[in-house]
């Protein structure tokens, strides 16, 4: 067979004590277009292993004095991410069932054929990629989302992310509650990112952009021929969330007979499609959301409250805006520093223009001032936005927020900011036992730049 060039380019180890299976191995893959290395022991593979980085192990079971299963063992505790796959001619499906379980992924049995080598070791190279690739969309969804993507000093924000935080790691369902704008899908990704779930889906639904008729089959999904125009069978997105996290956004808006079913799914772990009669089990973390009163919503009998309790395991409340004053000169600089690296701007804001930001009322909350402060950003002319640069169409201004007095009378803006900041950075350094690097990134911010803060602060 002549090499393959277009083969992926992966680094593999041979390890075999027979020299003439060993080099016959290593020369068949070569020809397939792999970098191939050579290991003639186990204490060999192992110094190599550590010495350099590999996509597949491929080991002889029976070496001495470390045999393949013991390579296996000790090369899967220290790369977690390593392809292995065991090959011995004393094969039985014993020792075939005990590799495996000690995180081999694949088998063969000596003398195997040029085929079916290649054929596993493509496989088990396919898996490796397909696991990096999953790391590194969780390692990105985690960036995004994270807690650091939370930006909010104020005591309210304390509070959600400290709930944040002690939900996370479980499995309880969560529901959050806050007017329209505030952040809720912001919060339910942070909580996937913080889970054990983070590498699995995340599948957000807005009950209230889907009719109702249509709801239960974009949730459970339908049989064909389950209703008119059903020409085929459909997962639908509870399936697509399997081992991950189904965050239903606006769930104060679905009718009553689509709650029943989601209710059973909640309780039961599974799910039935429309027209069939076979349940499904899946394995979800549900969190929620709803900018309604979902007491007078029971009251008059529009939202079950057995669901409700089923869902309220633990409730984040966002706050509006209006009630964290503190955090909008922080939401201000950061939806701004988003505007200044997407179009390679240098803008700021003047005093001014700060001082009428913490005036505004946002019924819109924290959606309306990312809005208000893009439209800022390309409306000015200058690289300093003015208080005229803004336009708060047709909405109320709040009367300007109280502002502590010293001894030289009222405080400024400036130092607003700063003593904001200068709790932020006290409590991110605590929360990680004074070690800087973890601050900074659950602050969402460098090292350097957490530096320099910290020395312009005096913390």
């Amino acid at each position: 067979m002549s090499e393959n060039r277009n083969a992926p380019s992966a680094r593999i180890l041979v390890v075999d004590d027979q020299k003439n299976m060993r080099t016959t191995t290593a020369l068949l893959l070569r020809q397939s277009g792999y970098e191939v290395h050579e290991a003639a022991t186990g204490e060999e593979a192992l110094r190599m292993l550590e010495e350099s980085s590999f996509d597949l192990l491929l080991t002889d079971l029976r070496m001495e004095p470390i045999d393949g299963m013991q390579l296996l063992e000790r090369a899967i505790h220290r790369h977690p991410n390593l392809q292995v796959i065991v090959m011995t001619a004393y094969g039985t499906i014993d020792s075939a069932v005990e590799a495996v379980r000690l995180g081999a992924a694949d088998y063969l049995s000596k003398p195997f054929k040029r085929g079916e080598l290649e054929v596993r070791v493509a496989k088990a190279l396919e898996n490796s990629r397909l696991r990096r690739q999953v790391e590194s969309l969780a390692g990105a969804f985690r960036d995004r989302f994270g807690i650091g993507s939370i930006v909010g000093a104020s005591a309210p924000m304390r509070e959600v992310i400290g709930k944040i935080l002690r939900v996370a790691p479980t499995d309880a369902t969560v529901l959050i509650t806050g007017e329209s704008g505030t952040g809720k899908e912001l919060v339910a990704r942070a909580i996937h990112a913080a889970s054990r779930r983070a590498e699995m889906p995340f599948v957000a639904v807005n009950c209230a952009a889907i009719a109702p008729t249509l709801l239960e089959s974009e949730l459970f999904g339908h049989a064909k021929g389950a209703f008119t125009g059903a020409l085929r069978a459909r997962r639908g997105l509870y399936e697509e969330a399997d081992g991950g996290t189904l965050f239903l956004d606006e769930i104060g808006e679905t009718d009553v007979a689509f709650q029943a079913k989601l209710l059973r799914a909640l309780q039961e772990g599974e799910i039935r499609r429309v027209g069939e009669s076979k349940s499904i089990q899946v394995n979800v973390r549900v969190v929620a959301a709803t900018n309604q009163d979902l007491a007078q919503a029971i009251a008059e009998k529009r939202f079950r409250e057995d669901l409700f309790y089923r869902l309220n395991v633990m409730n984040i409340r966002m706050p509006p805006l209006r009630e964290r004053r503190a955090d909008i000169p922080l939401l201000a600089q950061h939806f701004l520093d988003q505007f200044n690296r997407e179009s390679k701007t240098r803008k700021s804001f003047s005093d001014a223009a700060l001082d009428k930001l913490l005036a505004y009322d946002y019924p819109g909350n924290v959606r309306e001032l990312q809005n208000v402060v893009q439209q800022a950003a390309i409306l000015s002319t200058s690289d300093r936005i003015e208080a005229d640069d803004f336009d708060f169409q047709g909405s109320t201004v709040a009367p300007p927020p109280p502002q502590p007095r010293t001894d030289d009378g009222p405080q400024r803006l400036a130092d607003v900011v700063d003593e904001a900041e200068r709790r932020a950075i006290r409590d991110a350094l605590e929360r990680h036992g004074g070690d800087a690097t973890a601050a900074a990134n659950d602050l969402g911010i460098s090292p350097t730049t957490l530096w320099r803060k910290r020395k312009r602060l005096e913390i």
